[in-house]
């Protein structure tokens, strides 16, 4: 799913001005973050070491992170699902499996770009 996402953002105009930064589980992700300066995250909720509810909750919850805006990709599809994404601080959502369309609108929304 990783490779597919890089692959739809790096496909895409201006995928020159963003920085893909990966990383394979919850973990990973949170050595990555005092490393790069990130302008928006990407998470499944279902990862290995540290889910990407956890994820989202620490990000949102940490001084230096909490400004970066999250989109959760996940095959969680229920209304129960989004609403504890949200309310942990996530502002956007999307279901697996999605059109790469979808992603791209997301991620248009959640960096503020009007074309990516």
């Amino acid at each position: 799913m990783r490779a597919y996402v890089t692959t739809l953002v790096e496909s895409y105009p201006h995928a020159e001005e963003i920085e893909i930064v990966e990383a394979s589980s919850g973990f990973e992700a949170l050595k990555v973050l005092p490393h790069h300066k990130l302008d928006a995250i990407l998470t499944d909720i279902n990862m290995p070491d540290i889910n990407g509810l956890e994820l989202v909750s620490f990000i949102k919850n940490h001084p230096g992170y909490k400004g970066i805006p999250i989109l959760v990709i996940s095959t969680e599809a229920s209304e129960e699902d989004r609403r504890r994404a949200a309310a942990l601080g996530a502002e956007e959502y999307l279901v697996k499996p999605f059109a790469p369309e979808e992603l791209l609108e997301k991620l248009r929304l959640l960096l503020g770009k009007s074309s990516l």
